[in-house]
């Protein structure tokens, strides 16, 4: 069965999607999956409606997002990222809680939305407003990590292996994991309603063979994890690759079965309407694929 699977964007914290390949995972279901380059981050979607691949992994959020404005029937199934896999790096030294974030030299992430839309919520909930943070929106990770380690910033929003680059040059320590706020639907496999019916047979091994890795990952670490794919971050040094691996692995970041956490769905679904990016809170079963794909 052939599949042509759209890659979001090669971020550490989907290091699962690329272990899935290489254990050969989606071989043994007799799939032949070829991975397919997004031209940017969340453009798996529009590959959908083109044709030129048959599934993508992203954000649910996509999928919300889609249904709010009417938009393409897209479905997310087969959960990988099961929590938000975003860190909070100060200059090394700051105390620091939430609270204190209004008071700082602050970038957020610009590259996709979710990060900054899930840290405005848990904002809310602590009743700060989003709008009183001095906040530089528009840099990318790279480039706050620079302005962090010449002293421009207080503290930025980054992903791995930004936090383990951090750590490791000593010039920042991470003050807090967006993981720590619980389930968050972050990222699954997404297709068009009528593309899994197309491909049920094999969307479905596609759920079995993602089983299989995560059966593995609860068996191993997370230096065993960068063992197996080292190769799909030829950038990433060892030592950097390691600590994040482990670091999310700790954190419970990814899911340990396949269906989509309810509780995940929820909790993203509402930060996304506070940060005003979906207007309605959309309905699980509307969102999620037949439950017997999985």
């Amino acid at each position: 069965m052939k599949i042509r699977l759209s890659e979001n964007f090669r971020a550490v914290f989907y290091a699962p999607f690329y272990a899935t390949m290489a254990l050969g995972c989606y071989a043994r279901e007799g799939l032949d999956i070829t991975f397919v380059d997004s031209a940017a981050p969340g453009g798996g979607p529009s590959g959908l409606l083109d044709g030129t691949v048959d599934v993508t992994w992203g954000g649910p959020m996509r999928v919300m997002k889609s249904r709010d404005e009417n938009g393409p029937d897209y479905v997310c199934f087969a959960e990988v990222v099961r929590r938000d896999p975003f860190y909070l790096v100060a200059k090394p030294g700051v105390a620091f809680t939430l609270a204190d974030l209004p008071k700082l030299r602050f970038a957020s992430v610009s590259e996709v939305p979710t990060p900054w839309l899930c840290l405005q919520h848990d904002l809310r909930d602590l009743g700060i407003d989003p709008a009183s943070l001095h906040r530089i929106p528009d840099r990318t990770m790279g480039e706050n990590l620079a302005a962090l380690a010449k002293g421009d910033l207080d503290i930025i929003q980054v992903f791995e292996p930004f936090a383990a680059m951090a750590v490791r040059q000593g010039v920042g320590a991470i003050v807090h994991a967006a993981s720590g706020r619980g389930d968050t639907a972050y990222t699954t496999l997404l297709a068009l309603r009528d593309g899994v019916e197309k491909n049920r047979a094999a969307f479905s091994a596609m759920a079995r063979a993602t089983r299989a890795m995560q059966a593995w990952l609860a068996t191993h670490t997370g230096a065993n994890l960068a063992d197996v794919v080292a190769s799909y971050y030829p950038n990433v040094a060892r030592e950097d690759l390691v600590a994040a691996l482990t670091r999310y692995k700790a954190a419970n970041l990814w899911a340990t079965d396949t269906p989509l956490s309810r509780k995940g769905f929820d909790r993203l679904a509402v930060s996304l309407q506070s940060g005003g990016f979906i207007r309605r809170i959309p309905a699980y079963d509307n969102c999620v694929a037949d439950p017997m794909l999985e």
